[in-house]
């Protein structure tokens, strides 16, 4: 509710109490009086709301993937209207290869090589599948997302599946 408020209006109701809102307003009389408005709260208030509206900007990350951007969006409709969105950019090779390692790091190899060549070819899966999302789009004109959270989920899941079959195989 409260970015949404902020996104619509700039302001979030009540998040001063009086006296320090006076205080802000005292601050910005002096400006709002150099631009000739009168000194009158109301429009010291909107003075004050107006400058804060022009010097903010908010950085909000989701992922496009699944149904909860959607029902953000529904709750939110100040995420679509009053924002600017930069759908999102793709992690570079060695930043995928750096989060690969540090996930394997608890992990269990031979040898630190096997480690990062484990970690440099999950990177390199991640970053095909861009290759074959793109083709998709111009196949069946629809967007598929490899976001960073897939990738997540893609080093969570070998993790997962490498404790399975070690202990079937110990077993």
């Amino acid at each position: 509710m409260y970015i949404n408020d902020l996104l619509s209006d700039g302001y979030i109701p009540e998040l001063f109490a009086k006296d320090e809102l006076d205080g802000l307003l005292g601050k910005v009389r002096g400006e709002a009086k150099s631009q000739g408005l009168e000194d009158a709260p109301d429009v010291l208030f909107n003075f004050l709301v107006d400058k804060v509206r022009r010097a903010l900007h908010i950085a909000l990350c989701f992922s496009p993937v699944g149904d909860t951007f959607r029902g953000r969006a529904r709750m939110f409709p100040s995420l679509i209207n009053c924002t600017q969105i930069d759908w999102f950019h793709a992690w570079p090779e060695d930043a995928l290869i750096d989060v690969a390692i540090r996930f394997l790091g608890d992990v269990e190899f031979p040898d630190d090589d096997m480690r990062d060549k484990i970690a440099e070819h999950m990177a390199f899966v991640h970053l095909s599948v861009d290759d074959y999302n793109e083709e998709f789009k111009r196949a069946e004109r629809r967007i598929n997302y490899t976001t960073p959270t897939s990738f997540l989920g893609l080093l969570q899941f070998y993790i997962k599946l490498l404790g399975e079959k070690r202990g079937k195989i110990s077993n």
